[in-house]
């Protein structure tokens, strides 16, 4: 129970400093027509939909500590598939194609789990 409202609490952190992040960034008006690509944005693509899916699978490892729990993994499941194939990641990333800069930032950041950019190759 603690591990998941310790994963919880870490994926809103997650999620919220991402929101944050891009909120400021949009707001800048020399940033007009950029792409975000610094913060937890330089880590992942999309630090927002990946705080938002550790939430959904801390509730869940939260639920399995009840009698039928396990039933409380069918919304994390439901919800990562959603995002990563359906509605989230694919409609979002198709829109930004138009940005010049995005097939690099594509190229050299990970989409959804965070790590490292990848230098030139």
């Amino acid at each position: 129970m603690y591990f998941g409202f310790l994963l919880w609490l870490f994926g809103y952190i997650f999620e919220s400093v991402g929101d944050a992040q891009l909120s400021r960034f949009i707001r800048n008006p020399s940033n007009k027509g950029k792409l975000m690509q610094t913060g937890l944005w330089r880590y992942t693509r999309h630090p927002n939909y990946f705080g938002e899916v550790v939430q959904w699978w801390a509730i869940g490892i939260m639920a399995l500590s009840v009698s039928g729990g396990w039933m409380g993994m069918i919304g994390p499941l439901v919800i990562t598939f959603l995002i990563l194939k359906v509605s989230g990641i694919p409609m979002l990333e198709a829109k930004m194609l138009l940005k010049p800069e995005f097939r690099e930032y594509k190229r050299k950041t990970s989409v959804f789990i965070p790590w490292f950019p990848r230098e030139r190759e």
